[in-house]
């Protein structure tokens, strides 16, 4: 027991269990993930050495190095992160919540839905002049509803004394087949502009971002994070099954209902910023399982690192790696989730 170190907080009413080695990987990890964001700041058509990078941060460096860091590399930079945090929390809490190693936000088709919504959103609210009609602020409000719809489908068509996870997994797959259809029937209704734009934005892609999409996905984000960190408890009682969840005191539905939507507004926020970005909710928490353990309390916060990190490599891979050309960031993050998945498919036995 010399990892663990018990905390109480306001007069015992809050207890628990710190798992020390557990806090020392995720500071490692975070000091990591700060390093790959600072690395990927600094390359591209202009390379910037890390150390200016982080002087232009602090109101150093010159012009075009403050021009370049500051207006075009950060604000993507900071939403491939917030993204790829997001994700990694809504596919770690799935899992937990359906106690399914395949459950992850793209798989069981809430993406499909996140992005149907969003295009549907940028065509029927954009004029002649390409041009939205009602302001931004609500884009990932349209991504949350859509994603909750389709959230809420997929569970009550999986539902037959029990969700199987095989079962789960393939009416998932039909859903995010009939968003896909759905998603393309809004590109040829709407502007021929928002239809190629849509078609790159699909694939996953954090390029044009600029500093209002930051100030609008930041405070979305970060609070449902910290509100996922607050009920990981849940999370993990959730995962004992319901019989033993209900025998311990949990309000297994009322958690279950809260934790799909705390899931679902999750993928909204990064789907609206981000597009449909591919199997960092299912890849970040298997990784973060065999890093820190099962307990969710340590999980989740070292899923949401590793997942700000994938998304950030894949990133700086697609604008870099093919000069001049850019290649969005999803296309990588599939290219490694694919196959994984394709493992972990053959490796569940239970159907």
């Amino acid at each position: 027991m010399n990892r663990f170190s018990s905390k109480r907080w306001l007069g015992e009413r809050i207890s628990f269990l710190m798992d020390l080695t557990a806090v020392k990987k995720i500071f490692i990890l975070a000091i990591v993930t700060i390093l790959v964001l600072i690395i990927s700041t600094g390359l591209g058509d202009m390379n910037i050495k890390p150390w200016t990078v982080v002087s232009v941060f602090f109101g150093g460096g010159t012009e075009l190095e403050q021009l370049v860091v500051q207006s075009f590399r950060l604000p993507r930079i900071l939403i491939a992160l917030l993204a790829g945090m997001a994700l990694a929390v809504a596919g770690g809490i799935l899992q937990g919540m359906i106690r399914n190693p395949l459950a992850s936000p793209d798989i069981i088709g809430i993406t499909g839905g996140a992005g149907a919504a969003v295009v549907g959103f940028l065509s029927l609210f954009s004029d002649e002049n390409n041009t939205l009609t009602v302001s931004i602020h609500w884009l990932p409000m349209a991504a949350f509803l859509g994603a909750t719809v389709i959230a809420f489908l997929v569970y009550f068509l999986a539902w037959r004394n029990g969700v199987s996870p095989i079962r789960l997994v393939l009416i998932g797959i039909g859903i995010t087949a009939l968003m896909q259809a759905t998603t393309t029937m809004f590109m040829i209704l709407g502007p021929i502009y928002r239809a190629s734009q849509a078609n790159i934005w699909i694939t996953g892609t954090v390029n044009a971002s600029n500093w209002t999409d930051v100030y609008v996905m930041l405070p979305w984000i970060l609070v449902l994070i910290a509100f996922a960190f607050f009920l990981a408890r849940n999370v993990n009682i959730q995962e004992l099954g319901d019989e033993i969840a209900t025998s311990v005191g949990g309000h297994v539905q009322k958690q279950r209902f809260l934790l799909l939507l705390l899931s679902t507004a999750l993928v909204g926020g990064a789907v609206a910023f981000a597009g449909g970005i591919g199997f960092v909710g299912l890849m970040a928490p298997h990784m973060a399982r065999r890093l820190v353990g099962s307990s969710f309390g340590a999980l989740l916060p070292t899923a949401a690192l590793l997942g700000g990190s994938l998304v950030m490599l894949a990133d700086l891979i697609g604008r870099t790696l093919f000069l001049p050309l850019e290649v969005p960031a999803g296309v990588f993050t599939a290219a490694i989730g694919a196959p994984y998945f394709i493992y972990l498919l053959f490796k569940t036995k239970n159907a």
